[in-house]
């Protein structure tokens, strides 16, 4: 046992690893003990057992082996680290254990693999079960079953992947071991649990008799759908809620995510693809070939049993479907035609969708051969026509359908009805679109009234299910026509309809999402069903009409549907109804004549060919007279034309007549009805005329007007072709000018452009210049509409010309031909709409025909193949050149070309790569030859793609050219159908798929809609995400974005179901990066024949459906693809809005008109938007990145109200393009107010996707954008509402966390505007959201902005209660962001500062550390706590009572509404009550105008001039004056405050006349008694907008040299006026508080010492008046909140260096006037508010420093005020120094007591006992005691908080009495600080008594120093105490920078020595007193930060002040009244001017 010893100490990991198994077994218990011990699944643990694990499983002694795999289950179930484990711990499980003989053993190996599925490995494990069961031993097989079966059972289908077991399935069934095949079957039962029939399928080939067991096995399995049981660690939800059912008793509401998913699984997708085509017999081209049929049968029969493959693997099956196609054309033998169909049938099943390809071929062969009688012929056809069905879309055989129904065989007829009717069981709502249901219901009409009853029964039953399948209300207009019998035997047969899809009619496509219900036809994958639902609107049809049905306008008039080769029938069915008009027979001259006589004077006819030219040209007034008063009907039309052409006719010789002449061919022609006869009369003469110098407009015009009567083109070829057989270069050159002009604005509709083309080549070749030019200029013109083929028509001009001609085109790349403005509205049947429809569908189609296309068929010889395909490769480069050649001369080639496909797809893989090269080239000849008839001939048997895999870059240059040219020609759309692409990807060639994906990235961005089966390229995509080669992976990551803007992010996250869990998250990752890049799709376009701009031209000349798609497969729906818009799609009222605006411009095309306003005012439609969005109909405007639907339905929903090309740039997917917009929107801004706020959701929604982009300068140029559209809304006064605001601030709040600092400060710059227009409160909350983020820069940029609005707003801004919101702060001071950590103690900090102690309390406890840090910051910040910001709502004098800090909390805040002019209530319709907040519209940007040279520009709203009197009544129902703000709240001014606001909002306007008016306004409120109190609560309101004023005329207009002065000596009499009335009113000047009345006494100051004010002629008379008005600001104000006002004013004074003695001395004049007023005042004054400021103003200004002032009167004030109070209050006056904390600060204690003791002294009382105590306590003391107690006890005190100063001064009075005591041991154990702390307060002492004996006896100023002024020669003060580092100051500050500058500069320096600097407040005080209300808006977080540096001195030597005679300030009250009167005098002067 000597060794057991030696492992028992080894720890346990290297007990497991031990060779000793008894050591292994107790290293596996301990382990195992350890395994469950630990808590933490990452703890660092668990990494030491990750390489032993396998051992614990496979260990070779099988009593170890159990406990280790039971070590091994608890690793697994606990470990984070475990999943790294999970292959060779399966491995090992199924290799050793599942062969041992221990049953426990098996158990614990299968929990274990059950457990690594649980911890998401399930594939890893699914894949060593698998490669288990190929294991020799049985009993592993079995075991491997076994946990397969128990893994799908527990886990379900979703997790356990059933294809590959499946294919396993039926070898196991073969199994020699009954175990084996036992446990399979238990398997099969258990997957057919899962996925039903689906199964059946794949075991059809088993043994029969065990497929009859597992029949019987299988009706037994319960119908319910199963139940996942167990789940994954990323499912604990679903677990959650599971477990809630089985609790609740079983599966109540069920599982509800299986129940998707289970019924989804497709027999199809689990079998494995056979190929076939190899195994078709050698002969079997020949055989079906033979002469005899018994042959042809063999052939077929061996076809017959190859596709008998219920999966076949995809190939080229062209030629194979070619024979079987031509047996069923052709063959006599009826036995094979049906043998051949059943082939077809196969195929197609087998084949699915890539069978579509061969649809369209086949198709129209079977409806063909229908009309044989056999029923197994009839039926194998329907069979086979079915099964192709499934493989493409109705849509894409609709042609071919539509074409037999008017077949003359019945049988044909019947069945192709039932056909219809079959296949519209398929369709969908979506997949039926009225575009196609209009061809079909109209042929089907036909049908139920054929003679033949078996063709009516079959047409009823096929528009009985349309009925069915559509609903009635898209049928029924279809059958408007059919009686009441007919209908009602259609709708029988709708009744008994089934459909494959389910009973759904209605929407049942949107509901499900575009899922199919399985069921019926398992045939029918989804994906089919979704391409349905796409192309529905692609393919045939008129191009308008999709868009018009499908948004819900009216269905159109107009000609049936015709299919999109119908195009041209159109075009003549357009010109059917005129031509009865158009020609008419020709009149002899007689006949003409007689007609003319009867409607013309005859004077007129007479003169007509008179000698005299004036005769003539009376006779032409006449003539024109009388046309112009003729009638339509009655005007002889030719007779009059012949009546002009009569002699001289053309030939006149006088130009006036010729003019008069030609003006009345053009009347005519407008007027009446003017036939091609007619026309043929007059034309010659006016090309005659054109070029003409004087005649020529006229015979242009009339040329016009007849080209409007006959249509352009007949016009046109006539004029041209006469042009052009005559010789004069000047009629040719006008002609073609004309020309130029007429298509322009008659579009290019029905132009024969042979005709001209060959006339243009003759005018290229005229030796005249004008005659060449003008031919280039109509080039250009039709250059527009038919894009570059046009240029192949003139390759063989001379180089010279062809540049010429190449300049003009390059001219006109990139416009848009321009809409036609003529010649639609006459002539169109249905209405202007159907005219312009019909026209552009003409364009499409004629300049496809127009091209001469050329047949070649006949020169591609068998010859010429053969030579391509020869085996020496220089005869096949013969065959290519000779290719090459014929093409270039045809030019334009007919789709026919033979065998040619064929050999140049053999050359594509040639080895001799220039030959792959010229076939390329040839290949891209082709397509522009062919033009988009290439599509329906190579598209397929073309793999072009596969040479972009070339190892040589110049051929994948050119097959990417060619693939370029063919999707240009095709429509992408034909590229992205079927596998083809996704095959291509897979193939592993880095090359072909860096090209491949680089290409899709460049087209997918261009698509409105792809088909489903881009889906398919996904799981490719994302293995190229992992590709070894880099270049791939970056085009995949490029390309990533444009898959999911079409696919959406939830289908692309879905597929990456299937990758392996490492790849996963990583390609998870990237998702989510490209969600964020993800651009929006292209907006579809609001016409259908959208052009696509610039280089894509070719897309101009494309038959009609071709044009639709290459805009994007799907340019016809407005609403791309209704699974792309969640249920219910978009609200149909925002449909129906863009499907009237797609109808409502009938002549206007897509991109011509960019003058209209840019946002459409739709009545109620930001209502109704919102109503949506509350009643669920649209989705939530919710998300952490934007996906798809949002974007879509933002679109939808801007359709109606954007202009549509602003939409498109907003929707593009480049970023320029929303540059671009948002340029077009700022410079709209202020055009279309109404407008923007109209629809302003949506762009506030629009521009929260702008901040997902990652591009910088969108983001900048989106925030300028913001702050123009916030700056204009405050303006307007506009609110915001609760969806716009919850619809933008999160987003907005995002990016205050950006990394670039430029963009952070815009963001904050915004949210401040945003508080105008959105309350402060509510900001709050979604701020204090922001501070949750994970970026720490957001966090505390949020935090400081918190602190912001605290500040500014007060404590009631703090939501939900300010203790949440503090609590919520707090728990930031512990972040481990330092940043963050410092933004929260600012914020907490400034709170205190509003809010004082109380915080501590609201913030509730907090940990240690995280207090400590704060108490440290409030300490640094020494910010006292009364300095908030409204001063805590001292409306009402506080009684000389300190009131508990609690009580005042209580007390009315500030109310935030005053951020938005006090205008919340306008929402909310209460009346808030709103105490005095400062409005931050006051605030100014200093630095701007500091740096700004020009003038200032202040912009305020308007003035609306209110009738205030009626406002007074009693108010009930407010009726509201209605400004046009917005379509939305305009009950603005429905109550009296808000009208207030308004007014006063305006005195501070930077428009005189404005200001003027309001301020006349507010003073006649003010002097109507009853009136005057509705100005209460708004006084500081009033007072900060009237100093605004008062600040912004001495800035701004006193310095502007154009205002006329009197303009400002009006303005100055209206403030004093009005402020004067006010303080007249004690109650209201009452509420006036300290912060406020500071600014207004800094303002009247600064006004009182403005030389400028001087020298205007009434300028005295201002001064006097403001004196008056000082007086009454002193005697009427709140006592407490004047005197704390001046003594911060004071402070301030003297601190600032730039403020000049003067200003200090009137503020100390004002104080003295209060002093003498203390007397009678005394009782209403807070004590202990005006101790603390005179302690804090002490503080700063120790008496050592104010005897360095170089004037006296600072200390004399503050004694006498001091004196003054003691005497008033006597000892008293002591117990009001509650309010100071640290009284030791400042002397003030001490020097009351002083002044107490001495008044007492004098006054001879009885000595107050307490007070001698003082002094006389020591010695007590120290005779009582040791010399040690007493300096221990004064040691105790001053380290103890309360009685420190108290102790300070004991010592101090210790040391001067016993000098020689030594305290140094008691100093010598303390720290350095309190040692320093103790010499400093000693000090302060000393000189604190020191200056005690030199007090005089003040018994306060004498009276008469108030009235004189005290000459002070001395310099500005200055006292630099250091403005604290970064921090921003009030504006005051930057106004007096500005002041500085200007007298730097020299501007207006005329009086320079005389004039004070502007302000007080150069360098702030270290602790800010009362907080002004500007300080109120400007102090920020910066305040607080510590490094102090010491402020710039700014010399003012020069501005040596001489007192100049203000002895008159405080002026007498006596002249008061007087001053009163003459004031209110002029007042209604200037009212009674303005009005």
């Amino acid at each position: 046992m000597g060794d057991d010893s030696e492992w028992m100490k080894l720890p346990i990991d290297q007990k497991c690893e031990h060779k000793l198994w008894k050591a292994r077994l107790n290293g596996y218990e301990e382990a195992l003990k350890l395994f469950q011990k630990i808590d933490d699944e990452k703890s660092p643990e668990w990494s030491k057992y990750l390489g032993l694990i396998k051992k614990f499983v496979t260990d070779s002694n099988a009593v170890a082996q159990l406990k280790g795999l039971e070590a091994a289950l608890a690793y697994v179930e606990n470990a984070h680290v475990a999943g790294k484990t999970t292959g060779e711990v399966a491995s090992g499980v199924v290799n050793k254990v599942f062969n041992q003989p221990k049953a426990r053993a098996k158990e614990l190996g299968l929990d274990i693999c059950l457990m690594y599925i649980e911890i998401e490995k399930g594939e890893a494990v699914q894949e060593e079960l698998l490669k288990g069961l190929d294991n020799k031993n049985p009993k592993i097989i079995v075991a491997c079953i076994e946990t397969l079966r128990k893994a799908l059972s527990e886990f379900g289908s979703k997790i356990i992947l059933l294809k590959p077991i499946i294919k396993v399935l039926p070898k196991l069934f073969e199994s020699r071991e009954k175990a084996v095949r036992d446990e399979a079957k238990l398997l099969a039962v258990e997957i057919y649990r899962w996925i039903k029939d689906a199964l059946r399928p794949p075991l059809q080939n088993i043994n029969s008799v065990q497929l009859k067991e597992l029949e019987e096995e299988w009706v037994k399995v319960s119908s319910a759908a199963p139940k996942q049981t167990r789940f994954l660690r990323s499912q604990q939800e679903l677990k959650a809620k599971f477990e809630q059912q089985q609790a609740a008793g079983g599966d109540a509401d069920g599982g509800d995510e299986e129940e998707e998913v289970v019924p989804q699984v497709d027999a199809y997708e689990l079998l494995e693809a056979v190929e076939i085509l190899s195994k078709l017999p050698k002969d079997f081209y020949e055989k079906i070939e033979a002469k005899k049929w018994q042959e042809r049968k063999e052939a077929l029969e061996a076809v017959e049993l190859l596709v008998k493959n219920p999966k076949l693997e995809s190939g080229d099956y062209a030629d194979l479907v070619k024979v079987l196609k031509k047996v069923v054309g052709k063959d006599t033998n009826v036995m094979l035609v049906a043998l051949a169909a059943k082939c077809l049938a196969g195929l197609a099943t087998g084949l699915r969708k890539k069978f579509g390809q061969y649809a369209g071929h086949v198709v129209p062969t079977i409806l063909e051969k229908f009309k044989e009688k056999k029923p197994q012929v009839v039926q194998a056809l329907q069979e086979a026509i079915d099964a192709i069905f499934l493989t493409t879309t109705l849509q894409n055989i609709s042609e071919d359908v539509l074409a037999v129904m008017d077949n003359k065989n019945p049988t044909i007829k019947q069945q192709a009805s039932l056909f219809i009717a079959r296949s519209f069981r398929h369709c969908t709502p979506s997949t039926l679109p009225k575009s196609l249901l209009k061809p079909f219901c109209a042929a089907l009409l036909k049908h139920i009234n054929d003679s033949a009853p078996e063709v009516r029964d079959a047409g009823f039953e096929a528009l009985g299910t349309a009925l069915k399948v559509a609903g009635e209300k898209a049928v029924n207009p279809f059958l408007a026509d059919v009686d009441k019998l007919k209908l009602d035997r259609i709708k029988e047969c709708a009744e008994k309809v089934e459909l494959v899809y389910g009973k759904k009619t209605g929407g049942a496509a949107e509901k499900k999402e575009g899922k199919p219900i399985a069921g019926r036809t398992p045939a029918l994958s989804g994906s089919v069903a979704d391409r349905e639902t796409k192309d529905a609107a692609t393919k045939p049809g008129p191009l308008k009409k999709a868009p018009a049905v499908k948004s819900g306008g009216p269905p159109k008039k107009g000609k049936p549907a015709a299919a999109a080769g119908m195009g041209s029938a159109g075009a003549k069915g357009k010109k059917g109804p005129e031509s009865k008009e158009i020609f008419e027979s020709e009149l002899s001259i007689e006949v003409c004549e007689e007609k003319a006589a009867a409607v013309l004077p005859a004077s007129c006819i007479q003169q007509l060919h008179s000698g005299n030219w004036k005769e003539r040209l009376a006779c032409m007034e006449e003539f024109q007279k009388a046309v112009e008063l003729m009638e339509r009907s009655e005007m002889p039309c030719q007779a009059l034309v012949r009546m002009l052409a009569k002699k001289p006719g053309w030939k006149e010789t006088n130009f006036q007549v010729m003019q008069m002449k030609l003006h009345i061919v053009a009347l005519i022609a407008q007027k009446g009805n003017f036939s091609k006869t007619s026309a043929q009369v007059v034309l010659d003469g006016l090309v005659d005329k054109v070029g003409d110098v004087k005649c020529g407009s006229n015979a242009k015009e009339a040329m016009t007007a007849i080209a409007e009567a006959c249509q352009l083109p007949w016009t046109a070829e006539q004029v041209v072709a006469m042009a052009f057989s005559q010789k004069n270069p000047k009629n040719q050159s006008e002609t073609l000018n004309w020309l130029s002009n007429a298509i322009k604005e008659f579009g290019f509709s029905g132009l024969n452009v042979k005709a001209f083309i060959s006339n243009v080549k003759t005018a290229l070749a005229a030796t005249n210049p004008a005659v060449r030019t003008s031919a280039i200029t109509l080039l250009g013109v039709m250059y527009l509409y038919v894009g570059p083929p046009l240029r192949m028509f003139f390759e063989d001009e001379k180089p010279a010309l062809l540049s010429q001609i190449d300049a003009e085109f390059e001219k006109m790349q990139g416009q848009m031909a321009p809409a036609p403005t003529r010649g639609i509205s006459r002539h169109s049947t249905g209405g202007g709409d159907d005219g312009e429809e019909e026209e552009q569908e003409d364009v499409g189609n004629d300049v496809v025909d127009l091209l001469p296309r050329t047949d070649i068929s006949d020169k591609i010889s068998p010859e010429l193949v053969s030579k391509i395909g020869d085996k020496n490769w220089k005869i096949r480069k013969e065959g290519l050149d000779e290719v090459t050649s014929i093409i270039n001369d045809a030019k334009f080639i007919q789709p026919n070309i033979g065998e040619l496909p064929a050999a140049l797809k053999s050359r594509l893989n040639d080895s001799n790569k220039i030959l792959v090269q010229q076939t390329l080239s040839i290949l891209q000849q082709l397509a522009t030859a062919m033009g988009p008839n290439i599509k329906q001939q190579l598209k397929k048997s073309i793999p072009v793609i596969t040479v972009l895999g070339d190892s040589k870059n110049n051929v994948r240059a050119a097959a990417l050219a060619t693939v370029n040219a063919w999707a240009e020609q095709t429509g992408m759309k034909e590229w992205l159908e079927g596998e083809d692409l996704s095959e291509e990807l897979k193939k592993e060639n880095p090359f072909l798929r860096q090209e491949l994906l680089g290409w899709l990235a460049e087209k997918l961005p261009t698509l409105r809609s792809v088909p489903t089966d881009l889906l398919l390229c996904v799981p490719h995509l994302y293995s190229c995400l992992e590709d070894r080669n880099g270049d791939v992976r970056k085009k995949a990551q490029d390309a990533l974005p444009f898959f999911m803007m079409h696919l959406g992010f939830e289908k692309m996250a879905k597929a990456t179901g299937k990758l392996k869990p490492t790849s996963k998250d990583q390609v998870l990752a990237m998702l989510d990066k490209a969600k964020a890049n993800m651009p929006a799709k292209p907006a579809p376009p609001a016409k259908a024949s959208s052009r696509v701009v610039g280089g894509a031209a070719p897309a101009k000349f494309q038959s009609s459906s071709a044009l639709a798609e290459d805009s994007g497969s799907n340019s016809m729906e407005p609403k791309p693809d209704p699974k792309k818009v969640k249920a219910g799609g978009v609200s149909s009222k925002a449909k129906g809005v863009q499907g009237k605006k797609v109808l409502s411009k009938p002549n206007l095309k897509e991109d011509d008109d960019k003058s209209g306003p840019i946002f459409i005012i739709v009545p109620n439609g930001k209502e109704q938007r919102m109503k949506d969005e509350k009643g669920l109909k649209v989705l939530k405007w919710n998300f952490t990145t934007p996906r798809d639907e949002y974007i879509e339905q933002l679109k939808t929903q801007m359709s109606s109200c954007v202009a549509k090309w602003l939409q498109d740039e907003m929707f593009h997917a480049d970023f320029q393009h929303h540059n671009k917009a948002l340029a077009v929107m700022i410079e709209h801004l202020e055009s279309e107010k109404d407008g923007v706020i109209s629809c302003l959701d949506l762009i506030l929604k629009w521009l929260t996707l702008r901040f997902f982009d990652t591009n910088t300068s969108v983001l900048m140029k989106t925030l300028e954008y913001l702050k123009l559209l916030f700056n204009l809304l405050s303006q307007e006064e506009y609110h915001l509402t609760e969806n716009e605001a919850s619809s933008f601030i999160p987003y907005l709040i995002l990016k205050v966390g950006e990394p670039k600092d430029v963009i952070r400060k815009d963001v904050r710059a915004i949210l401040n505007r945003m508080c105008l227009i959105y309350p402060a409160s509510k900001m709050f909350t979604f701020i204090m959201e922001g501070t949750k983020s994970k970026n720490s820069k957001q966090r505390a940029e949020c935090l400081e902005e918190l602190g912001c609005l605290v500040e500014s707003y007060g404590m009631n801004v703090c939501q939900p209660t300010p203790g949440k919101a503090l609590k919520e702060m707090a728990t930031h001071i512990g972040d481990r962001d330092n940043t963050v950590r410092n933004a929260a103690l600012n914020t907490i900090v400034t709170v205190y500062n509003v809010h004082g102690d109380q915080v501590f309390k609201l913030i509730g406890n907090l940990s240690e550390k995280d207090m400590s840090m704060l108490e440290e910051r409030i300490k640094r910040s020494a910010k006292r706590p009364s300095a908030a910001p409204v001063r805590q709502a001292e409306e009402k004098p506080q009684r000389a009572q300190n009131i508990s800090a609690n009580a005042s909390m209580l007390r009315k805040g500030p109310a935030e509404d005053m951020s938005s002019k006090l205008n919340q209530n306008r929402n909310m319709g209460s009346h808030s009550e709103t105490a005095h907040t400062v409005p931050r519209e006051f605030q100014l940007d200093l630095d701007e105008i500091e740096n700004d040279n020009g003038t200032v520009r202040c912009e305020m709203p308007a003035l609306v001039q209110h009738k205030l009197d009626d406002i007074f009544e009693p108010v009930l129902i407010p009726e509201p004056k209605i400004r046009a703000v917005s379509p939305h709240f305009d009950d603005m001014h429905s109550n009296t405050a808000s009208t207030i606001n308004f007014v006063i909002s305006q005195v501070a306007s930077g428009d005189i006349n404005t200001s003027i008016q309001a301020l006349a306004q507010i003073d006649e409120v003010l002097r109507q008694e009853d009136k005057a109190e509705a100005m209460s609560g708004h006084i500081d309101q009033f007072l900060i907008a009237t100093f605004m004023q008062l600040r912004l005329i001495y800035n701004t207009h006193m310095a502007d040299e154009k205002l006329d002065k009197d303009e400002i000596v009006k303005l100055y009499s209206c403030i004093i006026g009005s402020m004067i009335s006010l303080f007249q009113i004690e109650s209201l000047a009452r509420e006036a508080s300290t912060g406020v009345l500071k600014d207004l006494m800094h303002g009247l100051i600064t006004l009182m010492l403005d030389s400028r004010v001087e020298d205007l002629e009434e300028g005295e008379q201002v001064i006097r008046s403001v004196n008056l008005l000082v007086v009454k600001v002193l005697e009427k104000s709140d006592q407490t909140n004047i005197l704390s006002a001046l003594l911060v004013l004071l402070q301030d004074s003297l601190l600032a260096t730039a403020s000049s003695p003067k200003f200090s001395e009137l503020v100390m004049k004002c104080l003295w006037r209060m002093v003498r007023l203390l007397p009678e005042t005394i009782n209403s004054i807070n004590l202990d508010r005006i101790l603390l400021d005179i302690h804090i103003f002490m503080k700063i200004f120790p008496k050592e420093k104010l005897k360095q002032c170089k004037s006296e009167f600072p200390i004399r004030t503050l004694k006498t005020l001091l004196h003054t109070l003691c005497k008033l209050k006597g000892p008293k006056i002591l117990d009001h120094l509650t309010m100071i904390d640290n009284k030791n600060e400042s002397e003030l204690e001490a020097h009351l007591c002083r002044v107490v003791k001495h008044s007492m002294d004098q006054s001879g009382s009885k000595a107050d006992k307490d007070t001698e105590k003082g002094a006389s306590r020591i010695e007590e003391k120290a005779s009582k005691a040791k010399v040690n107690d007493i300096l221990a006890e004064i040691f105790k005190k001053i380290g103890s908080k309360e009685n420190t100063k108290e102790g300070l001064a004991e010592l101090y009075e210790y040391k001067k009495k016993y000098s020689d005591a030594d305290i140094e041991p008691f100093l010598k154990n303390s720290s350095q600080f309190f040692q320093s702390y103790v010499e400093r307060g000693l000090r302060l002492i000393e000189t604190e008594r020191e200056g005690k004996g030199r007090i005089a006896s003040s018994t306060g100023l004498s009276s008469q120093m108030e009235g004189t002024c005290v000459p002070a020669s001395t310099h500005a003060v200055s006292s630099s105490l250091g403005n604290t580092n970064g921090e921003e100051v009030g504006p005051s500050v930057y106004l007096e920078r500005l002041k500085i500058l200007r007298q730097r500069c020299g501007l207006d320096n005329a009086k320079q020595e005389d004039r004070p600097p502007l302000t007080s407040l150069l360098s702030k005080p270290a602790v800010p007193t009362v907080a002004s209300s500007t300080d109120m808006l400007h102090s920020k977080l910066s305040q607080l930060r510590e490094s102090r540096e010491q402020y710039q001195h700014l010399d003012l030597d020069s501005n040596q002040t001489h007192s100049s005679g203000i002895g008159t300030t405080l002026g007498s009250p006596s002249s008061a009244a007087a001053n009163i009167d003459d004031l209110k005098k002029r007042l209604e002067r200037i009212k009674s001017s303005r009005k």
